[in-house]
């Protein structure tokens, strides 16, 4: 199971974006600056977008989602409760696992930020997904929630997860690395040897690199126990 993009470049007036990698089974992290293209780059691996020139290329990938950076966006129903059974998923659990078991029978919309949040991304991971795209799923999460978010991640056993993030404090464990700057998206590799060629690396991984320190992944709990 893969997804090769090859040769691939996209452009709108000023703003261009050139890309050729695989993502391979496992979780991807993809960083970089507002504005430098990581967005793009999810719709284009999600098929909403279309390169001007390349191809983007799924070999084996059956089921994939895209879960928006604004939770709202995918809201389809007028009670939670429904809202979970249009994934397929047990309400009852679904409502339980993001703690809105008291609330199953409200609008969405009138949830918290936070609140609908949770309420998104547990039923995206109440089903097993080829291709799994993320663009900023820790926005609107508490710390508490974002760990959360990390342990869901970390239990995906299969597939390919993407994960588009400006987030530096709290993250998952993680296969791969990758970067959007100037005009181009680049896989630095597998972690940890991709670490020490991550220019927007956290304080606390450059701090641990500084001294010597070699994380066996991108964790604050990884620098914790380096040596």
């Amino acid at each position: 199971m893969q997804v090769a993009l090859e040769e691939i470049a996209f452009s709108r007036r000023a703003f261009t974006l050139a890309c050729s990698g695989v993502f391979e089974e496992g979780i991807h992290l993809v960083t970089g600056r507002v504005g430098s293209g990581k967005t793009t780059l999810a719709l284009l691996l999600a098929g909403l977008l279309q390169p001007d020139a390349g191809s983007v290329r799924r070999e084996g990938v059956g089921t994939m989602t895209l879960s928006f950076q604004n939770p709202e966006y995918h809201v389809t129903e007028a009670a939670v409760r429904a809202e979970i059974a249009s994934y397929g998923a047990d309400p009852d659990a679904v409502a339980g696992q993001c703690g809105l078991a008291g609330r199953i029978d409200d609008d969405p919309f009138h949830l918290s930020r936070g609140e609908l949040k949770r309420l998104h991304l547990a039923c995206v991971f109440a089903r097993a997904w080829d291709l799994l795209i993320l663009d900023e799923p820790f926005s609107s999460l508490d710390c508490v929630q974002k760990r959360h978010l990390c342990r869901w991640l970390e239990e995906r056993d299969a597939g390919i997860t993407v994960i588009f993030t400006h987030e530096r404090q709290v993250l998952p464990r993680v296969d791969y690395i990758w970067e959007v700057a100037d005009g181009r998206a680049a896989c630095l590799g597998p972690v940890p040897g991709a670490i020490g060629r991550w220019r927007y690396a956290p304080p606390y991984l450059r701090r641990a690199l500084e001294d010597g320190r070699m994380p066996a992944n991108i964790r604050f709990e990884d620098v914790r126990e380096a040596r």
